[in-house]
């Protein structure tokens, strides 16, 4: 079902009620006021006398607005099990009724209405704003069709099919730029305002503007599948993984209601006799119960806030996966942090080619045959150099590819069996590595090694650059008493001398992916909870593992799959913004809930004593606090992306 749909049908329904109870409330009272145009009216036979007709109007919408809200209550109870706040509302205003309190049940059912319209209208906000990133895809796209273009909806373009943008327009697809070059603006997806040059080979994403050059992309994801498509849908199920004290407070509200029906069936019933009384002072007295301990404040109080801040993230570039993961990162004490592709760009350089007998061009092309078919920063790098020395590595025969996570890749190329990867990998395959020395010595960067038919013939050394923002965010976190880590794969001369630059003082290196995850269960077990942050390609374990896994957005698709936090413009520094939000968001709404309970036992008192009616009791102790409670976590949007 559309939720935008649903959403204005039920403001239009609490819209309605206010506008009925207005209009009733505002008539009787100039009724009461001018007393001579108020009239009589005769009721029928089986009712006893007659009913001025204010009164008359009151009773009618009473009846008429108490009954529905009562209806969808009863509605709740049959189909969810579930006793909700809509019957206890109902239950006050027929209650208040009875006593021939008409206004004071009118304005509790106006009151009631005003805060279920107000409490959609902020939702309406936020769904206004998921609605933004959809509405920013253009209806149709300019499909290439020999040497002409057709002009067609986007559900009939395929993936593979080629796609013109034009200066000034929105990129409907996610592809790669075949042909041309353009700034474009990323800020719908990446929350970073200036534009980015992209040209051929890039990757470009649905909803972004192209400024001012002509783009010919190659689709290679459907409309349903885009990355903006997948990040609306994942912040709208982030609702559905909800923080373990929503969970609680979802629990406690089911027992909640029941339990104050109860309670003010006892007062009824045990008041008049151990303290005096009229009956119908006890029923005012408990109808006021039942308004105060109305749970709606409460219910609201650590979803809404939560939500907000989840909003509030996806606006700054961060996409978080549940309300699960902002209460976890509100308790983080330690980060630990991959190398390649986090603190470094992950985009390495082959610096130099070490070789024994072999040609280093050679040497090369056997490599770059293989690690075409990885992913890796590092395989990434190979072949890039490949092709700027324009190595026929493509027309080499491969077989038997497998890829080892944390140590290499192997395979067959051209009949050869051929090794790529760190020495341990090498040691592991019983390669002829007497003295792998003369190849390494002298590497101060990440280095890796070929072998072909299990002899060690060449290292490749790789430079990859240390991120501008890594050396602020170390601080920063240290500011906010959370220890950073560093653990990689890497050699420890490497991890060291980054870590050596950006102030980290706690490093593990030469490390294998199952001995990550032994590092962050020891982590857990001395800090309790800790943090993850990797580039989600290689990662996927480890990020697992952690209490909360952030990853980088470069690798978008295997990020948006494995981790919990993800890092669409890859920037590090938002990284202090995200705990700092997330401690915000859980201070907020631990304030909620003492605000909540404190206002509701002041009220209950002065309610037991008689000392406010009940009317007073809905604006403060329900809607009125509801409304302050929302007002309050409204706050999290005046915190800024740093």
């Amino acid at each position: 079902m559309d939720f935008r749909i649903v959403a204005d049908d039920r403001g239009k329904f609490w819209f309605l009620l206010v506008a009925t109870l207005s209009f009733a409330i505002i008539v009787s009272s100039i009724l009461s006021v001018f007393v001579y145009l108020d009239f009589p009216i005769i009721l029928p036979p089986f009712f006893d006398g007659e009913i001025y007709f204010s009164k008359f109007l009151y009773t009618l919408v009473i009846v008429f607005v108490g009954g529905l809200i009562g209806l969808l209550g009863f509605r709740e109870l049959i189909f969810e099990r579930n006793i909700s706040i809509e019957i206890l509302m109902s239950i006050a205003a027929f209650g208040a009724l009875y006593l021939n309190l008409h206004f004071e049940a009118t304005m509790v059912l106006l009151l009631f209405s005003i805060s279920e319209y107000l409490e959609l209208f902020i939702e309406d906000i936020v769904r206004r704003h998921i609605e933004s990133f959809s509405k920013l895809l253009p209806n149709k796209a300019r499909v290439l069709v020999g040497e002409g273009e057709e002009y067609v909806d986007l559900n009939s373009v395929s993936i593979g099919d080629v796609i013109l943008v034009k200066p000034g327009e929105r990129i409907p697809f996610d592809g790669v730029i075949i042909d041309g070059q353009s700034m474009v603006d990323q800020s719908i997806v990446t929350g970073e305002s200036n534009p980015v040059l992209m040209k051929s080979g890039d990757n470009v994403y649905a909803g972004t503007m192209n400024m001012d050059g002509v783009l010919k992309i190659k689709v290679d994801k459907r409309v349903e599948e885009s990355f903006i498509s997948r990040i609306i849908n994942l912040v709208v199920e982030a609702r559905s993984r909800k923080a373990n004290v929503e969970r609680l407070v979802d629990k406690f509200s089911r027992f909640y209601v029941p339990i104050i029906i109860l309670s003010s069936i006892l007062i009824v019933v045990i008041g008049p006799i151990f303290f005096g009384g009229s009956m119908d002072s006890w029923i005012y007295k408990s109808l006021i119960l039942i308004v105060i301990s109305c749970p709606s404040a409460f219910i609201i109080s650590i979803p809404s806030t939560i939500f907000i801040a989840i909003i509030v993230a996806s606006k700054c570039g961060i996409l978080v996966k549940g309300g699960i993961y902002i209460e976890n990162l509100s308790k983080i004490k330690a980060i630990l942090f991959d190398k390649t592709g986090t603190l470094t760009f992950g985009f390495p350089r082959v610096h130099n080619i070490k070789h024994i007998n072999n040609a280093s061009d050679e040497i090369l092309m056997y490599a770059a045959a293989l690690e075409r078919f990885s992913n890796h920063p590092i395989a990434k790098a190979i072949v890039e150099e490949a092709s700027k020395r324009n190595l026929p590595f493509e027309n080499l025969r491969v077989e038997g590819v497998k890829e080892l996570p944390g140590e290499g890749i192997i395979g067959y190329v051209n009949g050869l069996e051929v090794f790529v990867g760190n020495l341990d990998m090498m040691l592991k395959y019983s390669c002829n590595c007497e003295d792998p020395t003369i190849i390494l010595e002298g590497d101060n960067h990440t280095s890796i090694c070929v072998s072909i038919n299990r002899s060690i013939n060449a290292s490749i050394c790789f430079f990859d650059d240390v991120r501008e923002e890594a050396k602020s965010t170390i601080e920063s976190l240290i500011d906010l008493g959370i220890k950073p880590m560093l653990i990689t794969g890497d050699r420890f001369d490497i991890a060291m001398g980054i870590a050596n630059t950006i102030g980290i003082n706690e490093v593990y290196a030469d490390l294998s992916p199952e001995e990550k995850l032994k590092i962050i269960e020891d982590a857990k077990g001395r800090y309790g909870f800790v943090a993850m942050v990797g580039d989600g390609v290689n990662d996927a374990p480890a990020l697992a593992a952690s209490n909360v896994g952030i990853a980088m957005g470069s690798g978008v698709d295997a990020a948006l799959e494995s981790a919990d936090v993800i890092l669409i413009n890859n920037k590090l520094s938002l990284i202090q913004h995200l705990i700092r939000l997330s401690r915000k968001t859980m201070s907020i709404a631990k304030q909620n809930i003492f605000i909540s309970i404190g206002v509701k036992m002041l009220l209950g008192f002065l309610g037991f004593l008689g000392l406010i009616p009940l009317w007073f009791a809905v604006a403060i102790g329900d809607d009125g606090l509801t409304l302050l409670i929302l007002l309050n976590s409204l706050r999290l949007t005046k915190l800024k992306c740093s």
